[in-house]
């Protein structure tokens, strides 16, 4: 009897520690897979974002692509933004701040 006692006395203290280092092993695991899914998760949400911006800015590219083919507007704009005058045209140069 004491023999057997002695016996299951010892599977218990190799099996716990065992069964104890199985069970950490796998909870750290899928810790660190569900920190892997978290991470995945805040990339695809930026660069979702991301995406949006660019395509605003794609849109507004192309808004200035269509304005640039029309001559008037590459007139005015050159007239305004370079101060290019026509033949007989004087350019005055008022102050930004009316203050």
């Amino acid at each position: 009897m004491a023999k057997r006692k002695r016996k299951a006395k010892m599977r218990l203290l190799v099996f716990v520690p065992l069964c104890l280092f199985v069970i950490g092993t796998i909870m750290f695991s899928l810790g660190s897979y569900w920190i892997k899914i978290a991470n995945k998760y805040q990339e695809k949400k930026d660069l979702q974002e991301q995406l949006t911006a660019l395509k605003e800015e794609g849109n507004k590219l192309k808004v200035d692509v269509n304005r640039l083919e029309d001559p008037d507007y590459v007139a005015r704009f050159a007239r305004e933004k370079y101060m290019y005058s026509k033949d007989g045209e004087i350019i005055l140069r008022l102050p930004d701040d009316a203050e």
